[in-house]
């Protein structure tokens, strides 16, 4: 094993098609026992990137290292010491849970006795000691998930990637996952996870945020919020949220009512201001000339949704 200050190194690392970026001059780091989320829009270059880092795919140019190893050249040895899991599962359904276990830790090169034990480890952390032998196509999405983690750890690896794990997972095994996720990390395992769901990014100790190929940003979630956010939020509450964005967003570059962003959150709107209190009576005057029923104007520190918005639209 190789000695390495992070697990995860990176170093201004482009991935080129053509005369396309879809990663450009990227540069971050992981610590050891890290959970770190790695976050951007649809073809924001988050998968390239893993690609790279996996082995799977050349860099046009940079460098990287993972566990101290070079993806180019010793992807072998990447392979043996890191683990993946996909929002497929990876899994085969027409084999048992015990069955998916045995195959992947033979797989990774365990011996009888060690997988026999680590086995047991597995069905233990997934809730499936008394279901081992029912066929993996037939258990519930949260099984499901915790077997497919269970299958990528099997070999304790010390790193693992985790890409949208929880999507299409009910709200209860997403909680229960990031449990497992946190009791992984406090035992030295580092973690990179991508999600869309922000309030699991929240959860993240770090989180380093693309768009268009390029990392615009990295940090803590209180970080990101204090340092990213163009201006102030206010969320506004109406009996109709729907007219109200599209209000909102009609006037969007009017000189009377600067908004820097407006989007729908559930049932309310949030709307993005330079000056939160001198913007609520011209965004009340508004609503009320066409008829909608304001609730409620109240200024409120931004979410990680409001961040993500904010710092995404402000890339060209």
């Amino acid at each position: 094993m190789k000695t390495y200050q992070n697990p995860i190194e990176v170093e201004h690392l482009t991935r080129r098609f053509n005369d396309f970026d879809a990663v450009d001059d990227v540069s971050f780091h992981v610590e050891t026992g890290e959970v770190f989320g790695w976050l951007g829009p649809n073809g924001a270059g988050k998968t390239t990137t893993i690609r790279m880092m996996l082995g799977l795919m050349s860099p046009t140019d940079g460098k990287i290292r993972i566990l101290g190893y070079d993806p180019v050249t010793e992807s072998r040895e990447i392979h043996k010491s890191v683990g993946y899991m996909s929002q497929q599962f990876t899994l085969y359904n027409n084999l048992t849970a015990i069955e998916n276990i045995r195959f992947y830790g033979k797989a990774y090169g365990l011996k009888n006795g060690d997988l026999a034990v680590r086995a047991e480890e597995i069905l233990e952390m997934a809730g499936l000691a008394n279901n081992f032998r029912r066929l993996t196509g037939t258990l519930s999405g949260g099984w499901r998930q915790r077997l497919a983690l269970g299958c990528a750890i099997v070999h304790h690896p010390k790193l693992i990637f985790l890409d949208e794990p929880t999507a299409g997972v009910d709200p209860v095994s997403r909680r229960d996952f990031w449990r497992l996720i946190y009791s992984l990390s406090e035992s030295g395992t580092t973690i990179l996870v991508t999600t869309h769901y922000m309030d699991e990014a929240e959860l993240c100790q770090r989180i380093g945020l693309m768009n268009k190929g390029r990392l615009i940003a990295i940090g803590t979630p209180p970080e990101l919020k204090k340092t990213q956010m163009r201006g102030q939020v206010l969320e506004i509450s109406t009996d109709d949220p729907g007219k109200t964005l599209i209000l909102l967003q009609s006037v969007k570059d009017d000189e009377t009512i600067p908004l820097e962003d407006v989007a729908l959150y559930g049932a309310q709107v949030h709307a993005v201001v330079s000056d939160a209190g001198g913007q609520v009576d011209a965004i009340r005057a508004l609503l009320e000339s066409h008829q909608v029923k304001i609730n409620g104007i109240e200024w409120i520190k931004p979410s990680l949704d409001d961040v993500f918005i904010s710092s995404v639209s402000s890339v060209k």
